[in-house]
Parts: structure tokens; C-alpha cells; sequence
């Protein structure tokens, strides 16, 4: 297997996690977002994926390579594929749950923060540094009043559950972005827990932005 990952990309920062925490092994290919104006922009990455987004998960197969984007598809499939170490419950209503969660946070908030919004924000629309930030802490804000309360039964261990999810694999990349603009997150306890106890656990401390291959 071969991940197309960019070392800040919270999305591909979801599937290293996943991966870690299945025990599964895969080669980390960087695409970086910023040099030379992007590298998931050309030519060569447009073939992998015409979305140039990142992650991309490929895998070589007889006939032709499997290739698969988009973060939470990833997830599913790698969950599926390789389920001895299952990161989703096997009650039906949790799964359901998690499902959502996750779904705030790829769907909902995500988007409005990521790379490419705020690069339009800066460079189309000549919005100040200022404007930007503002823009950023509001989606933040809001969202993660939304997944706080979402969270009003979890332990301070995992969002849901005595073990980690998809909802783990998602929530920490997000937190991990909202620290690097400085978020008080004094106002999401259980979000704040969950951070601090799953950055114990060696999945989470191998998938970090900060020890990638491609970490600037």
C-alpha cells in the first residue's frame, strides 16, 4: 500500500492513524501542498488523483493499481479489508453515532478551514490576515460546540466507547489544527481529554504532523 500524504493535511493525518492503529503498513508518498505552487496541482498527481487533494490510498494489484481518495472512504475500506483490530463497533446505533461524528467534523467543518478555502479567502478575495483568522476561529467555534455535546456520554479516553474509533481518528487532526491558530479549548473538556489522553498512545505520537518524513 502507498498513502499520497501531506504531513499537515488533516485528512491524511486521519488514514496515518487508522493505519497505525490497525497495525497495517504503508509507504508514505508526500505530495506537498505549498511548493512550487502545490504539488498535488500537477501533472504527474492529477493522474493519481484528479481531485488534487490528498489523502490517496494506492494499492498494486494484477491488472491495475487500486486507488482510492477521500479520507473517510479510505477508512471504511481499510475497515472492511482489514478488520482484526476494528476501529467501528459492532452495535449498529454507535456505529451510526460514529459515523456521524465523523461526518461533523469531514463534512461540516473541515472544508471551511482547509487549505484551499483559505488560499481563495487570501489570494482571490484580498481578505487581511486579520479577516482570515476570523473566519477560521468562527467555523471552529461553532463546530466544536457542536461536537462537544455530541461527546455528553464519552469517557475522557475515546469519543466513543473504551477503545479508539474513526471518531478518534478525526477529532485529534482537527484539534491538532485549531492548536496550531491557538484555540482555547478550555471550553470543550471532553474534547480536550480525549486530545490528551489518545497523544499517549503511540498510533497517534507516529501519525503527528511533526515526525513525517515530509514535517517542515
Amino acid at each position: 500500500m502507498q498513502l499520497y500524504s501531506y504531513f499537515r493535511s488533516s485528512a491524511a493525518y486521519r488514514v496515518r492513524i487508522a493505519l497505525n492503529l490497525k497495525g497495517l503498513t504503508a509507504q508514505i508518498i508526500p505530495v506537498h501542498l505549498l511548493n512550487n505552487g502545490g504539488e498535488q496541482h500537477s501533472v504527474e498527481y492529477q493522474q493519481i488523483n484528479p481531485q488534487q487533494l490528498v489523502p490517496t490510498l494506492l494499492e498494486q494489484q494484477a491488472q491495475q493499481p487500486f486507488i482510492l481518495s477521500q479520507s473517510l472512504s479510505i477508512l471504511e475500506y481499510l475497515e472492511e479489508k482489514f478488520n482484526d483490530i476494528p476501529l467501528l463497533p459492532t452495535e449498529l446505533q454507535q456505529r451510526a453515532r460514529i459515523r456521524a461524528f465523523c461526518q461533523s467534523i469531514a463534512c461540516d467543518l473541515h472544508p471551511l478551514n482547509n487549505l484551499r478555502v483559505l488560499q481563495y479567502l487570501s489570494d482571490i478575495l484580498n481578505i487581511t490576515a486579520a479577516q482570515k483568522t476570523a473566519w477560521y476561529m468562527h467555523w471552529l467555534e461553532l463546530g466544536f460546540t457542536g461536537l462537544e455535546a455530541q461527546l455528553s456520554d464519552s469517557n475522557p479516553y475515546f469519543c466513543f466507547g473504551n477503545r479508539p474509533s474513526f471518531a478518534d481518528c478525526c477529532l485529534i487532526p482537527q484539534v491538532y489544527n485549531a492548536k496550531r491558530f491557538n484555540m482555547d479549548l478550555s471550553a470543550y473538556p471532553k474534547i480536550a481529554a480525549i486530545y490528551a489522553h489518545c497523544n499517549t498512545l503511540a498510533a497517534f505520537q507516529q501519525a503527528a504532523p511533526e515526525v513525517q518524513m515530509d514535517a517542515t
